[in-house]
């Protein structure tokens, strides 16, 4: 058992330079600080000799630092190479050692603790008998604190709230994986409407004819095996794509085509590495996907050049069931494609059009990618709003709202319940006659476990959080992205699939039996969360209306453009185009009480009024 900490206690949480990941550590260091603990991360002068601690001239820094802040509990966090991270941790306690820093030797260091990989941690187990605990990182909050001795007394009200609503619903995901009735999940018979599984079937059609008659949501998942070999990739890809259709329990394919279809469609690729993904090149390629899904729906993800053709070639051979883009991503902002954020913004607001002409749905990728970057909830919600209203000006009539739950995987549920409900709130208020929202939650691509069981858990317990959204309407939501659960530790293929699939469909049914039968909260009118959802919806509208006061045509691509450029958008964690866009870079993020926010130059949160009043000064 790790030892108590006291109130007389300081912890250290110390990374080699080398390692640029700082989120984990911060979140840690807040929760700490919370709880009452003297917590902090350490400065560039130890951090640095950290990475050599066999050299006595760099390590004298890390020990005056551990000496001048009263270090008793130190972290060290590596999240590189596994082998290259156990081997520098053990370096580091053998130093400690031979400084006699630890408490074993009259030092001040009651405990080590280690972060890193999951293969990282286990030669650490191994090989440092000295480590109290050490950390993979699928720890939720509560597990964390727990290992770092904290007393659960310690634990503000607010924060044991929230984690208690974690708590109960993991714990309820590992009792239905326990106990695995979810394998006597079968499929759904959907074929009672016309045009099912032709070329004339739809999203649209499919989602209604599921409402009409209590059908459970239709469910979405990506799939897309690896190979190097392209013919033998797409060979498997159909095979995956026929087992995946002949098990019935997908609803709608969604290729995870790789990097080269997305950005040199057509071209001929020569010897150029495919990184991941499907790698299909060629119309009739794709329509032989479509033959092969029978009768599942099928979608890809948008190219990254050319995106207009993409798109049509799309609806000619896969009969595409709704269209994504994700307007300043997937381009040079992130490396994932050709285009400045400028052009970017401009094709995608052509293909908006192509898609309009089509009659299918859009889904705006932007909420979830902004998180990636370090945003704000607030900047979360108006990402979303702005594509949402951006979609309805240019002729969109369904839009699927992808609610990205876990991301960053420090969010306390409450927190994530009232973003998402904002969200869908403002995006909804855009609906009418001629505009529609359906709502498609998933779980954090960061969220699950290498541990298969635990990531099991993890995907029934997101389950139930998917279904806190909305708790009392049955028909909420309409469709649902499952997340397999060995998105950390493999590939999925389709026995994994087809196992997420049971796994989210029994967790949703049962999560809904235990509630009505009052075995669970109802968390239709949870105090926090309604108080945090007041809080977003107050915020993001009066971003909204700044930004809408401050750019002309803002939902065109020169006015999405220019409400990023002029900060309304922050993106602390932005790794290219830094100076094109260094007004989204101004604005520092952290989490507070499990939700992300804005803060000042002190680390306390900055009201979106004081952030759009300095943005408006300085135009």
């Amino acid at each position: 058992m790790p030892p108590a900490a006291t109130r007389d206690d300081r912890f250290g949480l110390l990374r080699p330079a080398l390692d640029a990941h700082t989120l984990g550590i911060a979140a840690v260091a807040q929760a700490l600080a919370d709880c009452g603990y003297a917590a902090e991360s350490a400065p560039a002068a130890a951090c640095e000799p950290a990475g050599r601690p066999d050299d006595p001239a760099a390590f004298g820094a890390l020990e005056r630092w551990l000496h001048d802040r009263g270090i008793t509990i130190l972290g060290f966090s590596y999240r590189l190479d596994p082998r290259d991270g156990a081997a520098l941790f053990g370096r580091l306690v053998a130093r400690l050692k031979d400084r006699r820093l630890l408490a074993s030797h009259g030092g001040p260091l009651k405990a080590l603790y280690f972060a890193g990989l999951p293969e990282a941690c286990g030669r650490v187990r191994r090989a440092v008998p000295e480590v109290a605990a050490t950390f993979c990182g699928d720890e939720t909050p509560a597990e964390t604190l727990r290992l770092l001795g904290v007393d659960a007394s310690r634990l503000p009200r607010e924060m044991a709230e929230g984690m208690a609503y974690d708590e109960a619903r993991l714990a309820f995901g590992r009792d239905l994986v326990r106990k695995a009735d979810y394998r006597a999940v079968r499929p759904v018979d959907r074929s009672g409407y016309d045009g099912f599984g032709t070329e004339a079937d739809t999203l649209v059609a499919r989602v209604n004819h599921g409402l009409a008659h209590r059908l459970p949501p239709v469910v979405r998942a990506h799939v897309g095996p690896y190979l190097p070999d392209r013919a033998e990739a797409v060979r498997q890809f159909l095979d995956w794509t026929r087992q995946l259709a002949a098990a019935g329990l997908l609803d709608v394919l969604s290729i995870g085509t790789s990097q080269l279809t997305q950005e040199a469609f057509g071209d001929d690729w020569g010897g150029r590495p495919n990184g991941g993904g499907v790698p299909l090149n060629s119309p009739d390629e794709f329509a032989a996907v479509w033959r092969a899904a029978r009768p599942m729906l099928v979608r890809a993800y948008a190219g990254t050049r050319d995106i207009p053709a993409l798109a049509r070639m799309y609806e000619e051979t896969i009969h595409i069931a709704w269209h994504a883009l994700s307007l300043w991503w997937f381009c040079q902002s992130d490396g994932r494609g050709p285009y400045s954020v400028r052009e970017n913004l401009e094709q995608h607001v052509e293909t908006l059009r192509v898609i309009a002409a089509t009659g299918k749905p859009y889904e705006p990728n932007v909420s979830h990618h902004f998180a990636f970057r370090g945003a704000d909830d607030v900047t979360c919600i108006v990402a979303a709003v702005l594509a949402a209203r951006t979609a309805k000006a240019h002729g969109i009539r369904t839009l699927v709202l992808q609610a990205m739950l876990n991301t960053p995987k420090a969010t306390w549920g409450v927190a994530d319940l009232a973003k998402a409900r904002a969200m869908l709130a403002l995006v909804r208020e855009s609906e009418d006659g001629r505009f529609r929202v359906h709502l498609q939650p998933r779980g954090g691509l960061d969220y699950f476990s290498h541990d298969l069981d635990r990531a099991k858990a993890q995907l029934a317990a997101v389950t139930a959080l998917m279904d806190d959204i909305e708790p009392r309407d049955p028909a909420s939501p309409p469709i649902l992205h499952v997340v397999s659960h060995s998105e950390a530790s493999h590939l999925a293929d389709p026995p994994v699939v087809n196992e997420s699939i049971q796994i989210t469909r029994h967790a949703l049914a049962e999560y809904r039996r235990l509630r009505a039968k009052g075995d669970v909260d109802d968390m239709t009118g949870h105090p926090d969360v309604a108080a945090r959802t007041a809080e977003l919806l107050a915020e993001s509208r009066l971003v909204l209306r700044a930004i809408e006061a401050a750019v002309p045509n803002l939902y065109t691509a020169e006015g999405l453009y220019r409400a990023f450029a002029l900060g309304f958008l922050p993106a602390p964690y932005l790794w290219a185009c830094r100076e094109e866009f260094r007004e989204a870079l101004r604005w520092p993020t952290r989490l507070v009480h499990g939700s992300v926010k804005v803060v000042d130059e002190d680390g306390s949160p900055l009201a979106a009024a004081e952030r759009v009043r300095r943005i408006a000064a300085a135009l």
